[in-house]
């Protein structure tokens, strides 16, 4: 049995109950783009995630459980939110799908930082123009938070990156990367650059640099610029940077997932640092 008192844990059994909006129709990208971000709440699923969530200090909202998962939540500081159970089949009529993991949170936004905020501490940050997949997306900041990223820089058509999808691919580390969104693209690189960095665009194009001939200048404060799968970075991005790099392709494959690439590259860029003390 869980820790927490009984009191604690409100029991749904209406899927329409309104106690539980925040989880209504999680499966609509539509919907939930429209619900979410203008009412300063995301999804956390899976106890993983919402833990790491609370670490990063999200204030949660609610959590609404599967009945017979309670005792994943028995150590937790709920910080005063509501905790609502359900039987599986009530979960996934108000979700639209089957809850497999038991466990999901609401959460407070905060508001996010501008660029030269999350600027001014980093020293190698990732650039996105476009990407739109919220499972690329996701799965990119896992790669930056894995190789060393220090922050995630978003073009204004970039995805959410805390969609439900996009936070969960990460393994919530969207929550341990600073990030920040462009109010104009391109001409927004141009802070970038005058913080001291140099723009790096990724492109599959034959006279690119490869990534391996970098100097140790253009490594030490790099901004890695990758576009969205299959488009890539627009002319007016890649005619912003300052150098235009390819990962080195072998047996005619053109190209990369845009993640892959963005792990390979930052790999690379990364490659001589000193190794990190494990935390």
């Amino acid at each position: 049995m869980s820790d927490l008192p009984t009191a604690a844990v409100d029991e749904i059994t209406d899927p329409d109950d309104p106690r539980i909006a925040d989880y209504r129709a999680l499966t609509d990208v539509e919907l939930r783009t429209r619900w979410e971000p203008p009412n300063g709440l995301f999804i956390a699923e899976g106890g993983l995630v919402l833990r790491r969530a609370l670490r990063a200090g999200y204030r949660p909202r609610s959590f609404l459980v599967d009945g017979k998962r309670l005792d994943q939540l028995g150590d937790l500081d709920t910080g005063g939110a509501p905790v609502y159970a359900a039987r599986p089949a009530v979960l996934e009529r108000a979700t639209g799908f089957h809850v497999h993991r038991g466990v999901l949170a609401s959460f407070h936004r905060r508001p996010l930082p501008d660029v030269p905020e999350v600027l001014h501490d980093a020293r190698r940050v990732v650039v996105l123009e476009d990407v739109n997949n919220h499972t690329n997306l996701g799965a990119i900041f896992r790669g930056a938070a894995a190789l060393g990223v220090d922050a995630v820089l978003l073009s204004p058509t970039c995805a959410d990156p805390l969609y439900r999808r996009s936070v969960r691919v990460s393994m919530g580390e969207v929550f341990a990367v600073p990030y920040a969104k462009f109010d104009r693209w391109p001409a927004g690189l141009a802070e970038v650059r005058a913080a001291g960095f140099a723009l790096l665009a990724l492109t599959p194009a034959p006279d690119a640099v490869p990534l391996q001939r970098l100097t140790p200048a253009q490594r030490q404060r790099a901004a890695l610029l990758l576009g969205a799968e299959g488009a890539g970075l627009t002319p007016a991005a890649q005619a912003a940077s300052d150098t235009r790099v390819v990962i080195p392709m072998r047996r005619n494959v053109d190209s990369l997932n845009v993640a892959a690439a963005a792990a390979v590259a930052l790999w690379e860029l990364a490659r001589d640092d000193p190794p990190q003390p494990a935390a």
